[in-house]
């Protein structure tokens, strides 16, 4: 009303004035880039921040009008990363010295958004930055889950142009680029058996007993190891003297960096993966991890929070802390050649083993791990083996049954 009011005209394509419409064709990707995270920004967790700003940063020195005088690739990543797709940074503190060098001449010569979508220019331009982001920064190509990640935020905030009536469509659709095939998988090489897993925690018992319970965790009950951080005893809702018991899971806390949290701690306790905000997971546990878990109690108690295993000073347990237990524990119960090879080599490792374990015993695939089917079979295909003679032998008696 206030344009028509002016006597300003209005554009016939889209209806809008023309001075929003000037204003459209002004916006550069670095200002959409800034825009979008800022838009993602409250919602977003912890981790997901750290993702966009790393996918962004990729993306954005790549949609330049010219290279003349571009700087250090080091120095730009990090006014891009640490600064200006930081929300909270960039409105709280002042860029400086070769940083903010860095980031005024890519403000001086970053794209218009429109442009990406001129047709002598979009093709060259999009499979400019999809290229880019199958890269790593040494030139080494990324893992296809990373290409797929950046790709999927590079298209998010295409589409919020789309939203602001920047660009008509969004232009990764027009054209043809083929994101690396991910390998979902998991190797099996890097699964355990159940006697090396107990000669694994045996090495923990050994060094770190206040820690057994913890990895037991992982190959017993298939948790994540962000998931038995935040065990708590109120978590464990039955532990028999004899027989299975059960949990009940719905807490996670991954490491994302203080930086990058609302709270200002290297963690953030979020809801179970794949799961919506309170929603728990019931999760049976054999007797083995009920007896480790009971000692576990008794000895070593809890974190005032009610926290099953902790750090210093009962913090959280760090990623660094576990890792090298697990390092020294591999050390200690494998030979040279299984501790050169994949065979367990992370914690996580733990969760792998125990879920094939458990699919290979026949378990039906909705129980183990609560895992959707198609998911499950798909990254356990390769490890569910060794019981070929097993089937044929069901099919053997299957085609008696029919004569």
């Amino acid at each position: 009303m206030q344009a028509a009011r002016k006597g300003e005209g209005f554009d016939t394509d889209t209806g809008l004035p023309e001075s929003m419409v000037r204003a459209q064709l002004a916006v550069t990707w670095f200002d959409l880039a800034c825009r979008y995270v800022d838009l993602k920004w409250p919602h977003a967790a912890a981790k997901f921040r750290t993702g966009i700003a790393d996918a962004l940063a990729t993306v954005t020195p790549v949609l330049v009008t010219t290279k003349r005088g571009k700087p250090d690739d080091k120095v730009l990543r990090a006014a891009l990363y640490g600064w200006a797709f930081h929300k909270v940074r960039r409105e709280t503190t002042k860029l400086t010295g070769k940083e903010a060098a860095a980031l005024k001449w890519l403000q001086a010569n970053s794209l218009r958004v429109v442009t990406l979508n001129e047709k002598d220019q979009r093709s060259q331009l999009i499979r400019s930055a999809l290229d880019t982001i199958a890269l790593k920064m040494d030139g080494t190509p990324a893992a296809a889950k990373t290409v797929a990640r950046k790709r999927a935020i590079f298209y998010g905030a295409l589409n919020y142009a789309v939203e602001l009536d920047i660009l008509p469509a969004n232009p990764i659709d027009r054209v043809a680029w083929k994101a690396p095939a991910i390998a979902e998988e998991v190797n099996r090489n890097v699964v355990a058996r159940p006697r090396q897993v107990r000669a694994l925690l045996a090495a923990i018992e050994d060094k770190r007993p206040e820690l057994t319970a913890f990895y037991g965790c992982l190959y017993y009950a298939y948790m994540r190891p962000g998931e038995a951080k935040v065990l708590r005893k109120g978590d464990c809702i039955d532990l028999p003297d004899e027989g299975w018991g059960q949990l009940l899971l719905s807490g996670n806390s991954p490491r994302v960096g203080s930086e990058w949290t609302d709270t200002g701690t290297s963690h953030e306790e979020r809801q179970l993966k794949h799961r919506a905000k309170k929603i728990a997971r019931p999760v049976p546990i054999p007797p083995e991890l009920v007896r480790l878990l009971r000692r576990h109690l008794a000895e070593h108690g809890t974190a005032p929070d009610g926290r099953l295993f902790s750090g210093g000073r009962g913090g959280p347990l760090s990623e660094s802390v576990y890792g090298r237990v697990w390092q020294l524990a591999r050390d200690m119960a494998l030979t040279p050649t299984q501790v050169a090879s994949p065979l367990a080599g992370r914690p996580y490792d733990l969760r792998h083993s125990g879920v094939t374990l458990a699919l290979n015993a026949g378990v039906p695939a909705p129980e183990v791990a609560r895992h959707g089917v198609d998911v499950l079979l798909r990254v356990y295909a390769g490890c569910i083996d060794g019981h070929e003679h097993m089937w044929n032998g069901r099919i053997e008696e299957a085609l008696k049954d029919g004569d």
